[in-house]
């Protein structure tokens, strides 16, 4: 009570100011509205003051005179005055002290005459009152008291029940059920009943009760009952038991409450005459039952789904239908109502919202609506809540709709009328629906449809004012569609039409939001309720059921049952079906063609689950060998390919998953890319196109489409359009393209890490083939605005974008062209002129407009350095250019023209074909006959401008600040190359390119330097390259071998088109008297020999890739050496090595790598059937020249000896030694200094100081010659000791020495007999060996003439024998008695090399004869062919001495060590003044700084000097032989070849050490 504490100095200063005080305070308490608050307070002040004068503080009579006037504030101020005395009256009481007693008692009883008694009888305790005078005894007081309240309190007043006053109750029933049509009103109802209640003395409850019966009959008079029951009753409480009550007597089992109590218990409810916690408690069952039953139908779901989708056993079938049969049974005893469920029911039935979802938030999800008379309910109301709004904004037009009458009900929810009131109670009704929206078809459209009309309205209104509201709304009917729609669509057994509905509205959506929902659908709906779970287990059933079925015959009848059950639960279905088409990619044809039935909705679900199992983290991507990619991504890439083509779905998602993929660095999902492109558009990437599709692919679009692919490509325009449009519309075209161009290099250098090299291989690879199918998808179906718009200049694309440069020329490409034709025809309609000469001019205006600013672009792509020797014109030209723009395939579009005749001819021939029909195709065929025909001749006209513009333009071309050698290094390097293995298309385009700028005249462009880097240069590129690179590479060689075949084959040929030409100029230095130049050209004979030097080059470096082992060097050589087959091997010897050698592999890997010995066997068995267009290589290149320069028979070798054709380019001269030099020139490609006394020998360079052939220099040459006696050591040592072969060696190397000293002396004499007196000797010595002689018979008859000037032919002797060493040792004749065994010791020595490079001994070979040949030729092959006759006789005579000991093989040895480290201490000092040589050091100075490799070490050039006298000796000797024994000529042949592979025994040891890179 003592809340407020009055102030001491109020009640020390009480008349002064206190009273005023106190009074003021109690005026301010009382006006004071604070519901109960202020009695509170003012019984505190009043406590206050009474208490002070207990306390003796105060005065009576001052207090009583305030407390008098206070009476007047307020009515009831007696009873909070009297209540403040009844306090007191307690506290004082239990005191001990007698005076506060009585100052209490004297201030009461002062108070009687403004506190009425009987307020103060109820309060005060009866002692109190005696005292006062109030009453007489305390005592008597109290037996009163106890005597009321017994009568008050427990006795009870007799009312009559029904049967003790039937006629007072029978009365009251009457009045109840009355007409109440009239003017019955509740009020004068409840007068009547009042009356009645007293007339007979009715229980006032029984009343209610039967009240409330009356009520529940004539439940239509809501508002008559209602009213009367507010107005009688007094209680809710009583009203809510009795309520109770009467559902209590329907809880018993079988027992069904009837809907007219829940109404009138939803009724009272809804009007607030009871209160739902109160009533809840009395409704059965209990919340904890039905959340029970709730676990227990998710558990029982749950276990029928395990029991559909796991094999069962006939024994467990049986127990399971037993018992199921008892549970069924159990169910029959029906349980009592859910009566909370049917209160909801009728609460939702009269709109009452609020009071039903309180009942509904009590129980689990989606429990309450599971019951369809509740969803139906709910339905109803939601249907009455939205109908305004669909008839504004979702109503169909033409529709007209069933007319809703709304709910008389005032306080049901109000209709909504825009977007907006949707949010107020709409929403909430639908996600209690949840799944069972399901119920009502006709609500389910009618939501759809709203949403349709938001999301027009949402696209279009763009006022940023109302852009928060739209987005908040759009959320909401994205959490619709996601917790109702689809769940719905999923319990809807096979409605198309609402699929295709809910498609009208999913359609607006982007796909990111439509592919979050589908994957809401289908990893977490099927979870959240048992209906669900059935059903997802009962689709999956259905699905295993069909897809166990499909098969190609029945692919109609499973592809409706599919669509059947696509309409409901495509999720399911599909995730099913895909699981199947990953582990037997057969199902795809039937699948995708089972798949026509479906739905667009279907169709984009199937989207979204293809991209879902692409993006599985569970599944590898690779196989568990790490070397392919696992065939289930297979799998569904081509399902990609072959579903999207078909079908019309959305690619955006795909598109941008592939995009999202490269981004993060992984190239696996490009298959699928590839496959789409490939379906859609009809553009194939394959390496293994045919010759004519390659030749149709060089045509226009047309040719392409009919003669290019694989496939019949038709009906790609629709679907190529969508592919576009999904490129365009998310752009998507360029970035794709970007990130392909990079993930070429990433796969490699980012992505690889632990993968198999196959691998990596095989993913830059599909890299690769995408970006150039998706290019030229790009180039093909883009318009010219859109291309040019949306790529990049090359500068941007190279530098910014750090595409590679090949990669940005290919996209660059035809947006080049496509700005030269617009450009062009600019310029025709600026000036009309018809000539042809004017067009010309017009097209190449029209290139130097678009190209100019290319040029200067493409300068900042290279160090400058690489603008000394090739233009940035004739860079960008090569990179801009296409196969289309050089040549025309007449013979393609012939082709496809005269297959389009026999079409149309079968089609007038067939009668089956009716004649509509007949009319059509042929109106197709010829239709297409004149676009082939018209694109033919469109063509024609752009390759003669394209002609005619590169004419203009060669001369700017190459500048001559360099080499040629550099000029054709950065040539191959930054052109031919990186775009001959860019595809095959490229690789043709290469080859005919360089034929093109050889046709063309261009200057400073040396073709056959150009030839012979390509040909030596293929061991390290072909390692290089992955799979299809060598595919292309071979290609590439295949082409450039064609135009070399073609110039081989026929002297009026290559004298047309290579005579003549720039390309095949050598220009000679020579040190002499007059210092002058002269330019001369490569004859057709030694052209024949350099073919032939190429032909080996290319089989000791596929013997080379062959024999290293490794699995790419291998396959790539195997690949390479398969497409060049149309033009290798064309010589007899070089076919056989290399079928040993394959044939070899075929054994090795038969059971180690299965894809290799499958390439071997295909390139054995194809090389076998190109067996007999091979010839031998004395028909290859002819060697019937003059005696002088007649290439000994012996040579003619295998691969072992082909180290010679470069050789025979200046053995085998055709006229004087200057001709030869020229030969020698072209063949040998490099620079020799000529000795100081020799002034008539030319030397031989090119304008540029390098060979126009090989890329070896003269140091190089060099060493070649003095390493011939190193290589022989090597030979031996790499034979065993034991063999006969390395003790004939040992022989004959003694006898070289030996015989060394009688050439010396003979050359000394300087007779010009001594040839004719050698040969003698040679014969004799070599009357045992007939093989000899005859193929000593294939040389021309000897012109004595051209033996001249001996000091020239004691040089040539000296230069020759080395040549003689290096090529004579490679053939010698093989023993008859043996050729089998030298044929494998051959072959094992050509596969003993260490260090592959095309620097090869073909090259070593070819230098070492040069001095020897720019001195003098009349003895050189006089001199070659007598030592080869010796060394046979040495090798006959070493069989027979096989004793020789050890001992000596070991000396010779040592002593070839220590001149072998001379050889290479000067090979290191030639090589920088070679150097100096290249850069335009004149003749003398060549002469000069390579002298002394002449000379030094003097031990290995007393050998050679020694060797070389032999050799002219027994040259001169075999003269007379051939001359005898050219009708022997065809006898001699397969000697010939056996003393060829012996040759290459003997000479491939010392091969080896020479195949370093120069």
């Amino acid at each position: 009570m003592a809340t407020l504490i009055l102030p001491g100095e109020w009640i020390k200063n009480w008349e002064k100011s206190g009273k005023h005080e106190f009074v003021q305070l109690c005026k301010e308490l009382t006006k004071k509205t604070d519901h109960g608050s202020e009695i509170r307070d003012i019984q505190a002040a009043l406590y206050e003051l009474c208490w002070q004068v207990v306390q003796g503080n105060l005065k009576l009579d001052l207090v009583v005179s305030v407390l008098g006037d206070m009476m007047e504030l307020r009515d009831d101020m007696p009873s909070i005055l009297a209540d403040v005395f009844s306090t007191l009256d307690l506290e004082t009481a239990a005191l001990e002290e007698k005076v506060k007693r009585d100052h209490y008692t004297q201030l009461v009883g002062a108070c009687l005459f403004f506190v009425p008694d009987a307020i103060l009888k109820e309060r005060l305790d009866p002692e109190t009152l005696e005292s006062l005078g109030l009453i007489k005894q305390a005592h008597q007081f109290n037996q009163k008291i106890v005597k009321i309240k017994t009568k008050l309190f427990y006795k009870q007043q007799k009312f009559n029940l029904l049967r003790e006053e039937n006629e007072g109750y029978a009365k009251l029933i009457t009045e109840l059920g009355q007409d109440l049509s009239g003017n019955i009103t509740s009020h004068l109802v409840l007068e009547s009943i009042k009356s009645l209640i007293g007339c007979f003395n009715l229980d006032p409850n029984r009343v209610l009760d039967i009240i409330l019966e009356v009520y529940e009959s004539r439940s239509d008079q809501d508002e008559f009952f209602l009213a009367l029951i507010k107005s009688y009753m007094c209680e809710p409480l009583t009203l809510c038991h009795i309520l109770g009550f009467k559902f209590k007597f329907y809880q018993e089992p079988n027992e069904e409450t009837p809907k007219s109590l829940y109404h009138i218990a939803a009724a009272l409810l809804h009007h607030n005459l009871i209160e739902l916690e109160d009533l809840y408690v009395h409704l059965m069952p209990v919340d904890a039952t039905i959340v029970e039953e709730h676990k227990r139908d998710i558990s029982e779901a749950k276990q029928i789904a395990r029991k559909l989708v796991m094999v069962v056993v006939p024994s467990e079938k049986s127990e399971d239908k037993d018992k199921e049969k008892e549970k069924e049974e159990e169910k029959n005893d029906k349980p009592p109502d859910n009566q909370k469920l049917g209160l909801l029911e009728a609460l939702l039935r009269i709109g009452d919202w609020h009071h039903a979802q309180s009942i509904m938030d009590q129980m689990p999800s989606f429990y309450a609506t599971s019951h369809k008379a509740i969803a139906l309910a709910l339905c109803q109301l939601v249907h009455l809540t939205v109908e305004p709004l669909y008839r504004r904004a979702g109503l169909p037009k033409g529709a007209r709709g069933c007319v809703l009458h709304p709910l008389r009900n005032k306080r049901a929810p109000r209709p909504a009328e825009s977007f907006d009131d949707l949010r107020r109670d709409t929403f909430s009704m639908i996600c209690y629906l949840g799944p069972h929206l399901s119920h009502d078809a006709i609500l389910f459209a009618k939501i759809v449809r709203l949403g349709k009309a938001f999301m027009k309205e949402y696209q279009n209104d763009g006022r940023s004012d109302v852009k928060e509201k739209m987005e908040t709304l759009l959320s909401c009917f994205l959490s619709i569609a996601d917790q109702v729609l689809l769940p719905s669509l999923s319990l809807m057994e096979c409605n198309a039409c609402m699929s295709e509905e809910l498609w009208g509205l999913f359609k607006l959506f982007p796909y990111r939001h439509r592919y979050r929902l589908y994957g809401q659908w289908k990893n977490e709906t099927y979870t959240s309720h048992p209906l669900l779970v059935k059903v997802k287990a009962q689709t999956v059933e259905r699905a295993k059921y069909i897809m166990k079925r499909l098969t190609k015959e029945n692919v109609k009848q499973s592809g409706r049952q599919i669509g059947k059950l696509s309409h409901s639960n495509p999720t399911i279905l599909f995730d099913y079906m895909l699981s199947q088409i990953q582990w037997y990619d057969n199902l795809i044809v039937p699948v995708v063609d089972s798949l026509k039935y479906l739905t667009s909705l279907n169709y984009d679900v199937l989207a979204y689950c293809i991209i879902e199992a692409l993006a599985n983290p569970e599944k590898e991507k690779m196989k568990h060998d790490d070397t392919t990619i696992s065939s289930w991504l297979q799998s569904l890439a081509s399902l990609c390919g072959a579903v999207f083509r078909k079908y019309p779905i959305e690619l955006a998602g795909l598109l941008q998953y592939v995009t999202n993929q490269l981004k993060a660095g992984k190239s696996f999902d490009l298959l699928i890319l590839k496959e789409v492109v490939q379906k859609m558009a009809g553009i194939e990437i394959t390496d293994e196109m045919t010759s004519e599709q390659l030749e149709a692919m060089t045509g226009g679009e047309q040719l392409k489409a009919e003669g290019g692919y694989f496939g019949q490509i038709r009906n790609t325009k629709k679907s190529s359009q969508r592919l576009k449009d999904a490129l365009l519309d998310h752009e998507l075209a360029l970035p794709l393209c970007l990130l392909m161009a990079q993930q070429r290099n990433g796969v490699v250098f980012l992505e690889s890490g632990e993968k198999h090299l196959k691998l990596v291989g095989h993913l830059y690879d599909q890299c690769h083939d995408t970006l150039v199918q998706f290019g030229g998808f790009l180039a093909s179906n883009l318009s010219t605005e859109d291309y040019i718009k949306r790529v990049p200049s090359i500068d941007i694309l190279c530098n910014q974008f750090h595409t590679p440069h090949d990669a940005a020329f290919f996209l660059s490409r035809p947006m080049y062209a496509h700005q030269i034709l617009s450009k062009y025809d600019e310029l025709k309609k600026a000036e009309k002129g018809n000539r042809q000469q004017q067009k010309v001019h017009k097209y190449v205006a029209a290139c130097e407009q678009v190209m100019t600013p290319v040029h200067e672009a493409v300068v900042s792509l290279h160090p400058a350095r690489v603008w000394d020797d090739l233009r940035p014109q004739f860079y960008a030209t090569f990179w801009s250019l296409t196969m289309y723009d050089l040549a025309v395939p007449h013979s393609a579009y012939e082709r496809e023209v005269n297959k389009l005749k026999v079409q149309i001819k079968a089609i007038e021939e067939n009668p089956e074909i009716p004649m509509n029909k007949k009319k059509k195709e042929k109106e197709r065929c010829t239709a297409l006959q004149e676009k082939l025909q018209e694109e033919e001749k469109k063509q024609l006209e752009h390759v003669q401008r394209v002609l005619h513009r590169l004419k203009l333009e060669k001369d700017n071309w190459l500048l001559a600040k360099s080499t040629k050698n550099e000029t054709i290094t950065k040539f191959l390097q930054l052109c031919l190359f990186p775009r001959c293995i860019f595809s095959s298309i490229d690789a043709v385009y290469c080859a005919r390119f360089v034929e093109l700028v050889h046709q063309q005249k261009t200057p400073n462009f040396c073709t056959l330097l150009c030839y012979d880097r390509v040909f030596s240069a293929i061991i390290y590129t072909v390692a290089s390259c992955t799979e299809n690179e060598s595919h292309r590479y071979g290609r590439f060689l295949c082409c450039m071998l064609e135009t070399v075949t073609r110039w081989h084959s026929d002297r009026a040929i290559y004298e047309k088109e290579c005579v003549n030409y720039p390309g095949f100029l050598t220009i000679f230095r020579a040190t002499g008297f007059d210092g002058g130049n002269k330019a001369d050209q490569l004859d057709y004979e030694n052209f024949r020999h350099v073919v032939h030097k190429w032909h080996y080059m290319l089989t000791k470096a596929s013997v080379h890739c062959l024999e290293t082992g490794d699995y790419t060097h291998i396959r790539n050589i195997l690949i390479v050496l398969t497409k060049i087959l149309p033009c290798y091997p064309k010589v007899l010897n070089l076919g056989q090595a290399l079928e040993c050698r394959v044939h070899k592999i075929c054994l090795e890997e038969k059971d180690k790598r299965p894809d290799l010995y499958a390439l071997a066997m295909g390139y054995s068995g194809r090389l076998k059937s190109q067996k007999v267009h091979m010839v031998p290589e004395n028909e290859f290149h002819h060697k019937e020249q003059p005696a002088r320069s007649a290439t000994p028979a012996n040579q003619q070798n295998g691969p072992g000896s082909t180290g010679k054709p470069a050789i025979s380019t200046s053995k085998t001269e055709e006229g004087t030694s200057e001709d030869g030099d020229r030969g020698k020139d072209k063949s040998q490609g490099t620079t020799k200094p000529v000795n100081k006394a020799n002034s008539a020998a030319a030397k031989v360079t090119t304008s540029n100081g390098n060979g126009a052939l090989n890329s070896t220099k003269a140091v190089k040459e060099r060493d070649d010659k003095e390493k011939s006696g190193k290589e022989k050591k090597e030979k031996k040592e790499k034979t065993p000791g034991s063999t006969p072969e390395t003790k004939a060696e040992n022989r004959r190397e003694k006898q070289r020495d030996e015989r060394a000293g009688k050439e010396e002396r003979v050359a000394r004499e300087g007779k010009e007999k001594t040839p004719k007196a050698d040969r003698e000797k040679a014969k004799a010595e070599e009357k045992s060996s007939k093989d000899d002689k005859a193929k000593a018979g294939n040389g021309e008859p000897v012109e004595p003439s051209r033996e001249r000037d001996a000091i020239k032919e004691s040089k040539s002797k000296e230069k020759g024998d080395r040549s003689a060493v290096a090529g004579s040792l490679k053939s010698p004749v093989p023993r008859l008695e043996s050729a089998e065994s030298e044929r494998d010791h051959k072959r094992r020595k050509i596969d003993s090399h260490s260090s592959p490079s095309h620097s090869s001994s073909v090259k070593d070979n070819s230098n070492e004869p040069k001095e020897s040949t720019s001195k003098h030729h009349a003895n050189y092959n006089s001199v070659t062919r007598s030592k080869s006759r010796e060394r046979e006789t040495e090798k006959k005579e070493s069989d027979n001495t096989q004793g020789r000991s050890k001992e000596k093989k070991e000396e010779k040895d040592r002593k070839e060590r220590k001149r072998d480290h001379a050889l290479n201490e000067l090979e290191t000092s030639q090589e920088s003044k070679r150097r100096k040589d290249e850069n335009g050091m004149n003749s003398s100075k060549n002469s000069k700084s390579d002298s002394p490799s002449c000379d030094s070490p003097l031990s290995a050039e007393k050998e050679k000097i020694k060797r070389s006298k032999s050799s002219s000796k027994e040259k001169a000797d075999s003269v007379k032989p051939e001359r005898t024994s050219s009708g022997g000529k065809k006898e001699s042949r397969h000697d010939k070849e056996k003393s060829e592979k012996k040759e290459k025994r003997d000479s491939s040891g010392g091969k080896e050490e020479k195949k370093q890179y120069p």
